[in-house]
């Protein structure tokens, strides 16, 4: 492989990275031998399967463009030249311990500006959600790839929302227009992590709306929703590439509608 790949080589090696972790995780999901805690107070998950899965991912990128920067949750940052990818390993760190298939792998290039590809892969329900920049957003499910097209929502009393956890909003400062948010959409679903994101580019919800995210938690996810015709910002509608408060929408009247109420 050249350093100066085309944007069909970077996704095909993304492809490649996807498969590299989902044989490392596969095996350990609902069979983890042990868990660590990252922190002293709370609790903070992380399993074998996170740390292999990234080494597996940044040892191929290595190799193979070895000027390329990465940036991990696992391992940290290594400075490159024009591209870095941003790996989360097992988003959803939680639920994998917990059996339930709604964490991801997620893989991510961006060239300093803007995020250019994003894979969310899924191994135990074998969906994969890719996208590149100005070529749609696709859902590879038994070796077939349908096109992924957010829905029409263009009010809230009609809107499904979801979110990781409740716990991000409760005893902050957003508490109250989180409430508010909440109470004036149709439905409120809890959980998902990454995998709602994508679910929200295949036309099953509306609205994810978070706090507290890193970077590698979200770039990933940016091209997804925006190729599949959503919306995604922070909450002041702007770039969400570096993490923190996000709103994704798959109309724009809702991502109005919603920002409205979180800056109330």
């Amino acid at each position: 492989m050249t350093d100066t790949p085309t944007p069909k080589e970077l996704l095909s090696f993304a492809h490649q990275l996807a498969d590299a972790a989902a044989r490392v995780s596969l095996p350990l999901f609902r069979n983890v031998p042990k868990i660590d805690n990252k922190i002293t107070r709370g609790f903070d998950p992380v399993t074998e399967a996170d740390r292999n899965a990234e080494a597996a991912i940044r040892g191929l990128i290595e190799t193979h463009y070895p000027t390329h920067g990465i940036c991990g949750e696992e391992f940290g940052v290594k400075k490159g030249e024009k591209w870095q990818w941003v790996l989360d390993p097992i988003d959803g760190t939680r639920a994998f311990i917990s059996g339930i298939p709604t964490w991801g792998t997620l893989i991510a290039l961006n060239d300093g500006k803007t995020v250019s590809l994003g894979i969310m892969d899924q191994p135990f329900t074998g969906e994969r959600y890719f996208a590149t920049a100005g070529n749609g957003a696709f859902l590879r499910h038994d070796g077939r790839d349908t096109k992924l097209t957010c829905r029409a929502c263009d009010a809230l009393d009609k809107a499904i929302l979801a979110t990781t956890s409740p716990t991000q909003f409760v005893g902050t400062a957003q508490e109250a227009v989180w409430d508010n948010l909440s109470s004036t959409v149709q439905l409120t679903r809890y959980g998902g992590d990454c995998y709602n994101y994508a679910l929200l580019a295949g036309g099953h919800i509306d609205l994810v709306v978070e706090q507290v995210l890193q970077p590698y938690d979200i770039q990933a996810l940016i091209p997804i929703v925006e190729e599949a015709g959503g919306i995604i910002t922070d909450w002041q509608g702007g770039n969400v590439m570096q993490g923190g408060q996000v709103i994704a929408a798959g109309d724009k009247a809702a991502h109005q509608a919603a920002m409205d109420i979180l800056n109330g």
